[in-house]
């Protein structure tokens, strides 16, 4: 979308998926150091800055099959996380009130 000649970033799927990890890797720092959390948390991590890290190696794929690939993966980790948080929420965890 073009606005005076600019775009608009509010529908840049690049630009989101990089506040989704970076929110999240800040919202990770408040979950406890236990083992569950620490395994929550881990996963929780990897799959949102996963999201983002495939979508920037979707544009340099050198195949369809190869871009069809990281694209289900970037469509499949928000999906992970979003579990994530479920538990970790059911748990009172991250930055949650205990």
């Amino acid at each position: 979308m073009q606005i005076q000649g600019m775009v608009d970033k509010s529908y840049d799927l690049e630009e989101r998926l990089v506040n989704f990890a970076a929110t999240t890797a800040i919202f990770c720092k408040g979950i406890p150091n236990d083992f569950a959390g620490q395994y929550y948390g881990n996963q929780l991590l990897r799959s949102s800055g996963s999201a983002a890290l495939n979508f920037g190696e979707m544009h340099g794929t050198q195949s369809d099959r190869d871009f069809k690939n990281k694209a289900i993966i970037v469509l499949k980790e928000p999906k992970e996380s979003r579990m994530s948080l479920k538990i970790l929420t059911k748990m009172f965890y991250g930055n949650a009130k205990n």
